[in-house]
């Protein structure tokens, strides 16, 4: 019998059959007008999903998320320029590694594991560093915490810095609004929230991180990285011309051209709205089962994944034996705890049944490790309240 397991974990996620369908079509030509058209109407959409504004820049490239903060760290910043990371896990501690390998000097301002440093900490940090970029990881996958990226982003134009947000596990499920919170440049991977399987780094730059790039007084080391490669073949896409630079993911653009139009027609309020309903099951599910969460306090949970510890006498054989029930969880990523917890993605086209046979894995999972709690009515409660 086939793999009918659902999968559950940070990314990538379940897709949507007309996605995959799409995905599965047959391969165009680049310069084929049905492709031009998909990809300049999905380049067109990705500013509606950011909620970006019209001067803000989309791009849309053959690669992952790793990629897009690859891309969007080279193209605003030049060695010997001040950083500052705000740290949340594991993948900020990515970001300041990317800032470091392109000559930044990087100064972060940390918490400890589950925690997020507050906005009086970020202030104080913009004081000493007069950083000229500020990243924020939105949701840090190793963790589950959620940044304040609206507070920070405001603290940042304050001190005349760029604020760079990595939103791969964010974008498209958790509130990101990119002109209104003044960030200039946010990214994400195709693969999560978004809803199209792995293979497409999402950028939107405004028009303050466009100016940095144009000012610029050294050539890009990277060709495949650079802006000024890409912004002629983004800027003829949407004009519905063709455009050659390298050969675009033509069946992964088409996906997610589809998949774009979906999230618009539910709109991107009741979407948020949806994901933090979802997240809000788990929660109460994690509650009645006695579960501690890698978050230490409500605000800082993220609506797109869940990160729990392990309970007493429970190891990691735990996310095994929850595969064996039927759903694929993820263990712990952030080194100084990964053994002490799993994770839980719930994100893109996450529904009632999907959480509450999420739920019932772990829960017969756990019974059968020797803790018996019951989840499942507190989630279903939360759902329909």
């Amino acid at each position: 019998m086939a793999d009918r397991r659902l999968l559950m974990i940070p990314g990538p996620i379940e897709f949507e059959p007309d996605v995959l369908a799409t995905l599965g079509e047959r391969t165009r030509s680049h310069l084929d007008p049905t492709f031009i058209e998909a990809f300049g109407r999905a380049l067109e959409n990705t500013r509606k999903v950011f909620l970006a504004g019209a001067d803000s820049q989309p791009f849309v490239i053959a690669g992952s998320g790793t990629l897009a903060m690859d891309m969007a760290v080279a193209n605003v910043v030049e060695p010997g320029d001040s950083a500052l990371v705000v740290e949340t896990g594991w993948f900020s501690q990515r970001m300041a590694d990317i800032l470091a390998r392109w000559g930044a000097k990087v100064t972060s301002v940390a918490a400890p594991p589950g925690d997020a440093p507050s906005l009086e900490a970020v202030r104080d940090a913009l004081r000493q560093a007069r950083p000229k970029i500020v990243t924020v990881t939105h949701v840090d996958t190793s963790t589950g915490v959620r940044a304040d990226v609206e507070g920070i982003a405001k603290l940042a134009r304050e001190h005349d810095a760029l604020t760079i947000v990595d939103g791969v596990c964010s974008v498209g499920g958790e509130v990101l609004r990119q002109e209104q919170w003044g960030v200039d440049l946010a990214l994400t991977g195709s693969q999560k929230a978004l809803g199209v399987p792995p293979g497409l780094a999402v950028l939107v730059a405004g028009p303050r991180a466009m100016a940095a790039f144009r000012a610029r007084k050294s050539k890009l080391a990277s060709i495949y990285l650079d802006f000024a490669e890409w912004l002629p073949v983004m800027e003829a896409y949407e004009a519905r011309k063709p455009y050659y630079f390298a050969t675009p993911a033509v069946n992964l653009v088409a996906a997610y051209d589809t998949s774009l139009g979906k999230l618009l027609v539910e709109g991107m309020d009741a979407r948020f709205a949806r994901h933090a309903k979802m997240a809000s099951a788990f929660r109460a599910a994690w509650q009645a089962m006695e579960l501690r969460t890698v978050p230490v306090r409500e605000h800082l949970t993220a609506n797109t994944l869940s990160a729990p510890y392990f309970p007493a006498g429970v190891d990691t054989t735990l996310p095994g034996k929850i595969g064996a029930e039927g759903i694929v969880v993820a263990g712990g990523l952030y080194p100084t705890i990964k053994t002490q917890y799993f994770r839980v993605g719930h994100m893109g086209s996450i529904h009632p049944n999907d959480v509450l046979a999420t739920v019932g894995a772990i829960e017969r999972a756990l019974a059968k490790a020797g803790w018996k709690r019951d989840g499942l009515s507190a989630a279903a409660a939360a759902l329909s309240a």
